[in-house]
């Protein structure tokens, strides 16, 4: 069970990477959209789990890996972001969430 301030901060979070990830998408990937769709905050705020759904690109492992080597890029520019509220800002782990294709999945196994 997460805390408010745990909740707070994963939303504070969602919304800086969200917008950073719409600016930088063309630097990253060219013409991929990336979607923050989850974050999840430890109860320490040292970590934080970022859960990312990739369109209009083949190869989303690739581009995973693309987004974890930028890692320390995307960490300075959210720090810029959010360094009047936190006193330090958590790691940062990327991880593709899948559950766009699950459902897609069993939408057409129904059909």
């Amino acid at each position: 069970m997460e805390s408010k301030r745990q909740l707070r901060i994963s939303r504070l979070l969602q919304k800086d990477l969200g917008e950073i990830f719409q600016q930088e998408a063309r630097n990253i990937s060219g013409v991929t959209m990336i979607t923050v769709t989850k974050v999840h905050v430890t109860r320490d705020l040292a970590l934080s789990r970022v859960y990312l759904s990739l369109f209009g690109t083949e190869d989303k492992q690739a581009l995973l890996d693309k987004i974890r080597g930028r890692k320390n890029a995307i960490k300075y520019k959210l720090g810029n972001r959010i360094r009047n509220q936190l006193r330090a800002v958590p790691e940062l782990e990327f991880y593709e969430d899948d559950s766009l294709d699950y459902i897609d999945n069993i939408d057409r196994l129904l059909k």
